[in-house]
């Protein structure tokens, strides 16, 4: 973001009804399928989401290959089960009635011989790639306060229809905040969009926001909202067609809303159906841990942090740290992060236990500024480094 005194940043969020969350709820619900059966297992799912339709592809690789025609027909199960739980019950998208494929298949044994360790060599990364991973103390969550609170904004109103408190809500919805900054933290909002659909055709964009208002106000830091604010709720009239019947989704389309809302870079991959060999999701998962240790150790105020890696090959390439001149020296910095952790996939997985089945609550509201679970879910957001990386120092 701007290092100017005054400025405004902007950044939106989606629902878990949005098509594309649909899509990456359910390949990250057969990942920990998965996983829960076999931690050590290969997952790369993709699903693809339209009118009365998901398919659901990808690779899928098993210590005992015999045994993947067992899961298969689990498959169809797991995916009803995800849009029964967001609640679609549409017409032409319902959890029951739906027509879903499923075209998972093996993994490819020449990517799986660049990733396993051998005799002759350690586990290697699943890809090549660059990650990045990004913290800031202008909230508690050390993330950037317009994407932490457009992911609030859309919880709370799921938790206000799933509860019953407001029926009138669909699954399907967008929310996108401008924050204005002074001396670079944030003070207010300038502007708010809010879109959901709504299950009453009747309803007027007018009355939508009578619905949403009193949650959006109870979500944001008291006196962010004032006079001037400037409000669109659904501004394009009504929304009642939601979901993949409205638009169709696709696994990883939502890489920005998964990680900083466009404040920080992205080196690019999607994270959703992927297990922790692959490096696009782990490596920006304890990218993101380092960051936030670094900023939580009082070693810089904002912290971008970039790993880089070669398919097959165990060891980061480089780390790169930018703390915009708010901290300590990034190469001293740099220093300390190479000797207070293992980064190789190996290392990081057994670091943050991410052969597990954590993945599907990942799938909505964002990757980052979660609180870390006790079953370990969310472990990349826990600050136990921040003395080793003194240390180091």
């Amino acid at each position: 973001m701007s290092p100017r005194s005054k400025y405004s940043f902007t950044s939106e969020s989606v629902s878990e009804g949005h098509p594309d969350k649909v899509c990456d709820r359910i390949s990250d619900a057969v990942l920990d399928a998965l996983l829960a059966e076999e931690p050590e297992a290969r997952v790369a799912c993709e699903t693809f989401a339209t009118t009365d339709r998901v398919v659901i592809g990808g690779e899928i690789g098993l210590s005992d290959q015999d045994k993947l025609g067992d899961y298969m027909g689990r498959i169809d199960g797991i995916a009803r089960e995800c849009i029964r739980d967001i609640g679609y019950e549409q017409d032409k998208f319902h959890w029951k009635t739906c027509e879903i494929t499923n075209l998972l298949h093996r993994q490819s044994a020449h990517i799986a011989q660049g990733v396993d360790a051998s005799n002759e060599k350690e586990e290697g990364a699943g890809d090549q790639g660059i990650m990045f991973g990004f913290a800031c103390n202008e909230t508690d969550a050390l993330m950037p306060a317009p994407i932490l609170y457009a992911h609030a904004i859309l919880r709370r109103l799921a938790e206000v229809r799933k509860n019953g408190t407001e029926p009138t809500l669909g699954p399907d919805a967008k929310s996108q905040l401008t924050v204005d900054y002074r001396n670079g933290k944030p003070v207010g909002v300038s502007s708010i969009v809010l879109s959901t659909q709504h299950l009453d055709p009747e309803m007027t964009s007018a009355d939508v926001r009578d619905v949403v208002e009193p949650y959006i106000r109870e979500t944001l830091p008291e006196g962010w909202i004032g006079p001037d604010t400037v409000w669109h709720v659904n501004p394009t009239g009504k929304f009642v067609i939601g979901g993949p019947d409205g638009d169709a989704g696709l696994t990883g389309r939502k890489i920005i809303v998964d990680t900083y809302g466009g404040a920080a870079p992205h080196g690019g991959g999607a994270f959703s159906g992927k297990d922790p060999t692959k490096v696009d999701r782990s490596a920006a998962y304890v990218a993101r841990y380092l960051a936030k240790n670094i900023v939580a150790a009082g070693l810089a105020e904002r912290c971008t942090l970039q790993l880089s890696y070669a398919i097959g090959v165990s060891h980061p390439l480089s780390v790169y740290v930018d703390t915009d001149d708010t901290g300590a020296d990034p190469e001293a910095i740099e220093r300390a992060v190479r000797r207070a952790m293992d980064l190789t996939p190996r290392g990081i997985r057994t670091h943050l236990g991410l052969n597990r089945p954590i993945y599907q609550r990942t799938a909505a509201y964002g990757h980052f500024g979660r609180a870390p679970d006790a079953d370990g879910g969310f472990s990349w957001e826990r600050t136990d480094l921040v003395e080793a990386l003194k240390a180091e120092m």
